[in-house]
């Protein structure tokens, strides 16, 4: 009896959240947390950080015209220079390109899909990046750096909590400080006593992450905080505290 051929997986987007705008201004691209190695199929995505972050950028962009698509990875783990997520990430804005056409896209991605939003930064159609608690790789003097060289020209907000148990926020500051260097649209928050899934200050992360997007795709003010941190250097700009009950820039 022949053999049958393994079905090659593929990465998809996800249903768009909330009800799509008749006419598409922007998207954003949620990327899930992942794995540093694995070949296991992706969980669905369950993160509460995706899920709250693709209803708030929904509703608060439907007037612009804005859809927020979950990518849907082909395996779970980065898998070292194979950087998958990476890859997917890459292919989704891809796929973006070919259904919307010409639209500026912001690459969300937390954990390890903070660093896949980072990797594929460099994509011709992106116009910014939004890294919440991202999962990078220990500094290795055998190894070549994390590259930031692609995110010259996007904007770009890494939002780390200052105790994250998972994902260092040393690492996410040298990067940051790194890319600054090349790019001055760049800039860090700090969530001060939060953890890795930044639960304690959800509200005020998803307010900020708003905020950014919605002025990063449609040229719209920044509020006060995200213009002083992209204006200070570092560190300043880099080690930007987020205040206990930031609502952003009061957008309707």
């Amino acid at each position: 009896m022949p053999q049958q051929a393994t079905p090659t997986r593929t990465a998809r987007l996800g249903r768009s959240a909330g009800s799509p705008p008749s006419t598409v201004g922007g998207v954003v691209l949620l990327l899930p947390p992942g794995a540093e190695v694995s070949a296991r199929r992706p969980a669905p995505v369950t993160s509460t950080a995706v899920r709250a972050l693709a209803r708030a950028l929904s509703q608060a962009g439907r007037a612009e015209g804005l859809v927020a698509h979950p990518v849907h990875y082909r395996v779970r783990g980065w898998n070292g220079a194979q950087a998958q997520l990476a890859q997917d990430a890459a292919w989704a804005t891809d796929e973006v390109v070919r259904r919307y056409g010409d639209v500026p896209v912001c690459l969300a991605g937390v954990g390890m899909g903070g660093r896949a939003a980072l990797r594929a930064g460099g994509h011709p159609a992106v116009a910014s990046v939004l890294a919440l608690a991202p999962w990078l790789p220990e500094d290795d003097m055998a190894a070549p750096p994390e590259p930031v060289k692609q995110l010259t020209g996007r904007q770009v907000l890494i939002v780390h909590g200052t105790n994250d148990e998972r994902s260092d926020p040393e690492l996410s500051f040298r990067l940051a400080a790194r890319a600054k260097k090349a790019n001055h649209t760049v800039c860090r928050f700090e969530v001060h006593s939060d953890r890795h899934g930044l639960r304690q200050y959800r509200s005020e992360v998803v307010a900020l992450s708003v905020d950014f997007t919605l002025g990063s795709l449609f040229d719209h003010d920044f509020s006060r905080p995200v213009q002083d941190a992209l204006a200070a250097p570092p560190p300043l700009g880099l080690r930007m505290p987020l205040a206990s009950g930031f609502t952003g820039a009061g957008r309707r």
